[in-house]
């Protein structure tokens, strides 16, 4: 059983699609943008990151990471360039290729592609807040929709950044219960 939020919620499809041993996968708020509710990432962002990177500019992928992906103001990101955690944020920037990687085309503005999934057949719970960014319930349904194993789960009142104790209570009732045959 896989849990994954986030870009890790599309890592997780992506393993199960591939073939790996999970029997029940838990997915919350893909960053999917499949509508006109967010600019899209710009088509080059992998690559514009890859090569900040090769230059070892890490406080500059996460500044742009968080401008074109997350969407926060350029001078909300500049103020927190000056925090004492920017250096985590620069740390964790070398792994914002892959992050990019992995999501493709899934911020694009496009819908989601039909078949890219449709490998998974275990159980899957599709999570969304309904107080958050538009675009991430949106991404939320239209994965749900997509085959009659994901279930959406709305959480309500919540945002992307989870009530963690109102998550564990879904979680644990999704991957305890037992499949009638």
């Amino acid at each position: 059983m896989v849990f994954g939020m986030s870009s890790c919620a599309v890592l997780a499809l992506e393993a199960v699609a591939r073939g790996s041993a999970v029997s029940r996968l838990a997915v919350y708020e893909p960053p999917f943008i499949t509508d006109s509710s967010r600019p899209p990432l710009p088509a080059d962002y992998v690559a514009h990151l890859t090569s900040l990177g090769k230059q070892g500019a890490y406080g500059d992928a996460a500044a742009y990471f968080m401008i074109a992906a997350v969407g926060m103001p350029a001078e909300a990101v500049a103020g927190m360039r000056q925090a004492p955690f920017w250096t985590v944020m620069e740390a964790t920037a070398r792994t914002l290729p892959y992050d990019g990687q992995i999501m493709g085309d899934t911020m694009s503005g496009r819908p989601l592609p039909a078949d890219r999934w449709q490998s998974v057949t275990v159980p899957v719970l599709v999570g969304s807040g309904d107080a958050g960014a538009p675009h991430m319930l949106t991404g939320a349904r239209e994965l749900a929709a997509l085959a009659d194993n994901f279930t959406l789960h709305l959480f309500p009142g919540q945002e992307h950044n989870i009530d963690p104790e109102l998550l564990a209570l879904v979680l644990t009732g999704f991957f305890t219960t037992v499949k009638q045959a």
